[in-house]
């Protein structure tokens, strides 16, 4: 279930009805927690938070013309996933997430290598995700994305 949108601001308005308010809320959380450097775009068609080419004019490796990818929310069929490509990219910052994630929800762990599935709307984590988008800088960001493509080059 592809939401449309060329915009933040159009695909944001065009979220479904019933996600509506939890999907903007949990943008709002990421946006507020956001550290200087990312900012919210269009990123492969959703909704992406990125370093942009300002910053990094390389870009992303795989599609140059596209800004480094840091994180991503998208309305799934069954769920609103959240992606986060630090948690993929530094061990100590998943094992950090995973044992926090109990604290702050009821509802088992649903991952993937960087994507967190929320399948019950009203037990998503805010607090937590506010924090983990403070845990990695744009320049934390940029120097593990460019130890994990020299490294995935050997």
């Amino acid at each position: 279930m592809k939401t449309e949108g060329k915009t933040v601001q159009a695909l944001l308005d065009n979220i479904p009805a019933d996600r509506k308010e939890v999907f903007h809320k949990l943008h709002e959380v990421i946006v507020k927690n956001l550290p200087k450097g990312f900012e919210a775009a269009i990123s492969y068609g959703g909704l992406g938070y990125v370093v942009p080419h300002s910053i990094y004019p390389s870009g992303y490796h795989c599609k140059p013309i596209e800004p480094l990818p840091f994180a991503g929310l998208a309305s799934q069929k069954k769920s609103i996933n959240f992606y986060h490509m630090g948690i993929y990219a530094d061990p100590a910052l998943l094992d950090w997430f995973v044992k926090e994630y109990p604290k702050h929800s009821k509802q088992k762990l649903d991952m993937g290598k960087s994507c967190i599935r929320f399948k019950k709307l009203d037990d998503i984590p805010y607090q937590l995700i506010g924090a983990l988008m403070k845990k990695m800088s744009v320049k934390q960001w940029i120097a593990c994305y460019e130890r994990m493509k020299t490294k995935n080059k050997q």
